[in-house]
């Protein structure tokens, strides 16, 4: 198998001993363990945790960091690219990722999602380039979303664990 990236979206905030920070561990775990790399934003909180659980099978860890925040990458990524803004790190994330799952967040995350949202709901990415929501945190705002547009949620996935959410990557992608 040709080396399969899923981009990870996550709060920076998240500390050990947080359920997000534990979900993302998970997630970064079983991710590797089932041969795929892993990219997201290098730094802290569900960053630092995915890359962590990645590590711990001894996975890859792609790390998108940027010059504008003067921090040093986690050090469980194996692979940094650097970005001047917070523009191109998304960019490049996105690039990166054949996968995305989005964690709870704040307005980073936010961000992260309405992007790769909006590029599947117009259909500028694949049909088989899942953009999957991790837990119930999201849930209320595409609520309010299907409101104006009430087919918008269907290029979604949604998964209640990250089994589930690998299970939907290996099913639409292997």
């Amino acid at each position: 198998m040709s080396e399969i990236i899923v981009t990870v979206f996550g709060t920076s905030k998240a500390r050990p001993g947080d359920s997000e920070f534990e979900l993302a561990e998970a997630l970064g775990t079983l991710l590797a363990k089932n041969g795929y790399t892993i990219a997201n934003g290098g730094y802290d909180g569900t960053m630092y945790a995915a890359a962590r659980g990645a590590a711990s099978m001894g996975g890859k860890v792609i790390g998108v960091t940027c010059t504008a925040f003067k921090s040093s990458a986690n050090e469980f990524v194996t692979q940094e690219i650097p970005t001047d803004a917070l523009e191109g790190r998304l960019r490049k994330l996105v690039q990166l990722g054949e996968a995305y799952v989005v964690l709870p967040g704040g307005t980073g995350t936010l961000l992260e999602l309405a992007e790769v949202w909006e590029l599947k709901n117009k259909r500028f990415f694949a049909a088989d380039k899942p953009v999957i929501i991790l837990g119930e945190f999201w849930k209320p705002l595409v609520e309010l979303m299907k409101q104006q547009d009430e087919k918008c949620d269907k290029c979604l996935s949604f998964a209640a664990d990250p089994d589930e959410a690998v299970e939907i990557i290996n099913r639409i992608l292997i």
